[in-house]
């Protein structure tokens, strides 16, 4: 039972490496495919515009090809998170995608830029189009290529948890309701001989515009750092608590290096009667459990040590309580001890983000327990909410 924990990491090392190989492949192979995808439709649609002289469709075809030159990003960024760690990364390379992330939107901004500039050229000075039935039918054809890569795309991306493809499959998408639009201003022009060219150009670019800043501020927020999900958090103290040894689990902090490489640490409460061989065997179990049905590798395990012998102890413990929960915005308490050498009484709190006066409540918690136990020292320590609430 001591070696659970290396047997554990060892017997799934392999198979975690295969999932990853398989991940990256798929990714590639789906950029591949909007690679190719995206190329056809470009050049169908510069062609078409350039014969019909339609702007809208020669913008369509330029962003076609941001969406092509993103897949190839998408595919390069993949191919360096999947690098092997080194002395300088220990961690690996995963939180490349996230910067993959980045420069794509950053292309698509640029695109949508652009094609502002030549739509507003185009309404300065205009041009007539001259739209052909064979002209048209391509072009719905494109709006339903797009939409089986967008669906496709998307689907994979969430298979796989790869947010390039996700936002990927939803550029697409939304370049199918451009596309639409673009037709249907085509069909208006031929009709009612009403040029819509230029303003149709200008919207699909403002369009464009927002999706990129869109994706830039999202790739951001995940360089910064994002709080995992409330499910996430819950699914690895469930598995924590579930270990009778342990009376709660606290101060639960991840780590994210990348699709599938999420670590994290924790402090655990136990009875002050464990030994050291004991606390051993079960961080050893926790981390290998945790591991298994969670795929969160813990990288350290803390120890609080929970007084159980002294009555009147547990009774300071349950007034403290009472006084800290009389408080708003209090989200937890936890690591409490009594010190009966040192006369002292020492516990963590975890204010709600949404308190605006953190330092105020700190002090005002901290005065009140020591009015009411004046003859003890009270230390108090304010932890972070890592990854308890939304």
């Amino acid at each position: 039972m001591e070696d659970i924990r290396e047997l554990v990491s060892e017997g799934l090392s392999e198979e975690n490496l295969q999932k990853s190989s398989q991940r990256d492949k798929v990714i590639i192979r789906t950029g591949i495919i909007g690679i190719v995808t995206n190329l056809l439709l470009a050049a169908f649609k510069v062609a078409v515009g350039l014969v019909s002289r339609s702007i809208a469709i020669v913008l369509d075809a330029v962003n076609n090809t941001g969406d092509a030159a993103s897949s190839v990003i998408t595919i390069i960024g993949t191919r360096l998170a999947a690098k092997e760690p080194t002395k300088k990364h220990p961690w690996g390379y995963g939180r490349i995608e996230y910067l993959t992330s980045m420069i794509i939107s950053v292309i698509v901004l640029y695109a949508g830029v652009t094609s502002l500039v030549e739509s507003v050229k185009k309404i300065i000075r205009p041009e007539t189009p001259d739209y052909t039935i064979p002209a048209l039918i391509i072009v719905g054809v494109g709006i339903l290529v797009k939409i089986a890569l967008g669906i496709y795309v998307k689907k994979t991306g969430r298979k796989v948890s790869s947010g390039a493809l996700i936002n990927s499959g939803s550029d697409a998408l939304n370049d199918a309701i451009i596309s639409t639009a673009t037709l249907v201003s085509a069909i208006v022009f031929m009709i009612f001989k009403i040029k819509t060219e230029a303003y149709l150009g200008a919207i699909i670019s403002a369009v464009i515009i927002k999706s990129g800043i869109e994706m830039l501020l999202e790739a951001l927020s995940k360089v910064l750092g994002e709080r995992v999900s409330i499910e996430t958090g819950r699914e690895v103290r469930n598995v924590i608590n579930s270990f009778p040894e342990v009376h709660g689990s606290y101060d639960l902090v991840f780590n994210d290096y990348g699709s599938d490489k999420l670590m994290a640490s924790v402090h655990v409460e136990v009875a002050d009667s464990l030994t050291a061989r004991d606390i051993d065997m079960l961080t050893r179990r926790i981390t290998a459990e945790v591991y298994v049905k969670t795929g969160v590798a813990l990288t350290a395990v803390g120890i609080y040590s929970m007084n159980t012998k002294d009555p009147e102890i547990l009774e300071i413990r349950a007034k403290v309580h009472d006084i800290v929960f009389s408080h708003p915005h209090i989200l937890q308490l936890h690591g409490f001890f009594v010190n009966t050498k040192t006369n002292s009484i020492q516990f963590d709190i975890i204010i709600d983000f949404d308190e605006k006066d953190k330092a105020g409540l700190y002090r005002a918690i901290h005065d009140e327990v020591a009015a009411s136990f004046p003859e003890h020292r009270i230390y108090i320590s304010l932890d972070r909410d890592f990854s308890l609430s939304e």
